[in-house]
């Protein structure tokens, strides 16, 4: 049996302004094949510049990653070296949709497989259709996303990702930019994929989603991992007090806004 992890980062180091800003200080994390990966933590703890470093969208000032036991993203001394192979294998989704304005639905999600991947677009569109019927967007094919809701555009977005067939998909904030109304159809489409067993690596501030989809969560902040535990270890008995008033003052929010929307 194989117990090696999936994903495994070692000493993981990433600053900014010629190292005067350090978001990430030498963190360390392990991931297996069947882990849905929840990211928490406050604003600038490294949630989201941790996701952009394992997508390779990053340069690393130190510390490795590895997927599946081979080396994918190394610091050396004079660069940060990646593996494109690998870095092909996975996929991210944005809080900003980042489709392309002037293409029909079908076209954002044929376009990277035909052009990249060398696909017959004939297949590319058989695929791509199949995955919108899959989530419901079938009848938005020929749409182009300005004709698309915010919820629809985001769908949109996770269906093309899923057209490269990755083996390990990124999520950054994929709600945070929609209105609490279409917050769930994007939820819902998410657990879905994680129902297939795509392991997943999710950064979010919605502790309800949280909750509803991770098998692990991990709390993030001062560029350094503080806790890792089970959902119901970490949301019911956080074993540091930094986590602990972290949980407190975020789920104080979110009743506040429910009490808020509940009166307009």
């Amino acid at each position: 049996m194989n117990n090696q992890p999936f994903v495994t980062v070692r000493g993981l180091g990433k600053s900014y302004a010629r190292g005067s800003v350090k978001v990430l200080d030498g963190l360390n994390l392990e991931m297996s094949g069947t882990d849905r990966l929840l990211v928490v933590g406050p604003s600038g703890g490294g949630k989201s510049t941790l996701l952009r470093c394992v997508m390779g969208l990053e340069d690393i000032d130190a510390g490795t990653i590895k997927i599946n036991g081979k080396n994918y993203i190394t610091h050396t001394p004079k660069s940060t070296v990646i593996d494109r192979a690998i870095q092909k294998q996975i996929g991210m989704v944005f809080q900003s949709y980042t489709l392309f304005p002037h293409l029909t639905v079908l076209g954002n999600l044929t376009l990277a497989p035909v052009r990249s991947r060398s696909m017959n677009r004939s297949e590319a569109e058989d695929r791509a259709r199949e995955l919108l019927r899959r989530f419901g967007l079938d009848a938005k094919a020929k749409s182009h996303p300005a004709a698309l809701s915010g919820g629809q555009k985001q769908r949109v977005a996770i269906a093309r990702a899923l057209m490269l067939e990755p083996k390990l998909m990124l999520f950054d904030e994929v709600t945070s930019a929609l209105d609490p109304e279409l917050v769930s159809e994007v939820s819902s489409m998410i657990i879905e994929l994680a129902e297939t067993g795509m392991p997943m690596m999710i950064v979010t501030h919605d502790m309800w989603f949280a909750k509803k989809i991770a098998s692990r969560v991990v709390f993030c902040a001062g560029g350094t991992i503080i806790e890792d535990a089970p959902p119901e270890e970490f949301f019911g008995d956080p074993k540091t007090q930094r986590a602990r008033d972290f949980i407190h003052n975020v789920l104080h929010a979110d009743a506040d806004a429910t009490k808020v929307r509940s009166q307009v």
